[in-house]
């Protein structure tokens, strides 16, 4: 083994490390609470208003972002600890995870003259609305070889339809990949939130919109929001977390439909605000790595908790990501789809599922 080779094996092996801390912030405060209970994981907003919020930049820090509907992250490093060296109680259904390689014909995509939504992996999907292609949370690669990639890329990249914008929702590395970044032509029109200035200009991407929570970019008959979520961010753990803002994003497209993309958040009583605010068709939500529920209700929604909060949103149809290509919880990758139709069949709306797996197109014509 070379010695570059060993570096770079190391460097991904401490990258991969971080990334199964990415849902606690490293602060030794605090001791543990009781983890046989999931008490209320966010701050309810009683009466105060998402706009409000952001008008008046209450999720603004000194030296760091806030998270205005979430709860205190105090003793989250113990809590870790407990997680990662206690007993899963999926193991006997780990083996089952299914390898899924995506394969994508780009062709009747790119012949579709109306709206579409492609499921890339994980999170990252591709909208097409007309002639214009958005991005969100782009991912092709593995995060780090001690996190396996159970959806690895088998088609050419370099086939990839031309991006118009890609939209980054957070800085977690699941979500902001450098190397899947690097694909694009650096001259992309990029949107994020506030705060990652110093790692897009070095990747040589500067055709970027900043957007604090409630700014919208307008183009091509095209309006782009970014929304609150009830989440956080982090890259470097000796930097700390929230050095840069995360969100939702609201597309309305020059097609005529809306597309709400959640990002990763847990679940807060804001959803329904959004949802009164707009008229969603589709709602794309994050679903997956949410179990243990001790652990993962500060972060990621569960499949009860994704059916209430499309319900508070008002949409026509769910559509879930975030699952299959990275297992961050303790599910098995495939259990997201199986238990979000449990739970969308306890509450009359399994109908209203949009059924799409790693590399399918759901071409949107009606609602």
């Amino acid at each position: 083994m070379t010695r570059r080779h060993f570096i770079t094996r190391m460097v991904l092996g401490l990258q991969s490390l971080f990334m199964m801390r990415l849902l606690a912030p490293l602060t030794l405060m605090g001791a543990t609470a009781d983890l046989t209970e999931t008490p209320l994981h966010y701050t309810p907003l009683n009466g105060r208003s998402l706009k409000d919020i952001a008008r008046q930049k209450m999720h603004h820090g000194d030296k760091h972002f806030l998270n205005p509907v979430g709860i205190p992250r105090e003793g989250r490093f113990w809590e870790l600890l407990r997680w990662k060296f206690g007993r899963n109680a999926y193991d006997k259904y780990l083996s089952e995870q299914p390898l899924m390689p995506v394969k994508i014909d780009w062709a009747p995509i790119m012949e579709y003259s109306g709206l579409s939504v492609t499921f890339i992996k994980h999170a990252g999907v591709m909208i097409k609305d007309g002639d214009k292609i958005i991005y969100i949370d782009p991912i092709f690669d593995g995060i780090g070889f001690l996190i396996k990639d159970f959806t690895p890329c088998a088609f050419d990249l370099k086939q990839i339809p031309r991006a118009d914008h890609v939209l980054i929702t957070h800085g977690h590395y699941d979500h902001l990949d450098t190397q899947s970044l690097k694909k694009f032509d650096p001259n992309t029109h990029v949107i994020t939130p506030l705060g990652y200035d110093s790692l897009f200009n070095s990747l040589g991407m500067k055709n970027r919109r900043q957007l604090d929570w409630y700014d919208s970019y307008e183009s091509d008959k095209q309006r782009i929001t970014l929304l609150p979520a009830n989440h956080w961010t982090m890259r470097n753990p000796m930097i700390g977390p929230n050095r840069s803002l995360w969100g939702s994003y609201l597309i309305q497209t020059a097609n005529g439909y809306t597309i709400y993309v959640s990002g990763d958040t847990a679940y807060f009583d804001g959803f329904e605000q959004i949802g009164d605010q707009y008229d969603i068709d589709l709602a794309i939500i994050s679903l997956g790595a949410y179990e243990p529920r001790w652990f993962m209700a500060q972060s990621h929604t569960s499949p009860s908790e994704t059916v209430r909060a499309f319900k508070e949103l008002k949409a026509k149809r769910l559509m879930i990501v975030h699952w299959g290509t990275f297992r961050l919880g303790d599910e098995p990758v495939h259990f997201p789809p199986q238990d979000i139709r449990v739970a969308l069949k306890e509450e009359g709306l399994l109908n209203r599922l949009v059924n799409i797996k790693h590399g399918q197109t759901h071409f949107i014509d009606s609602f």
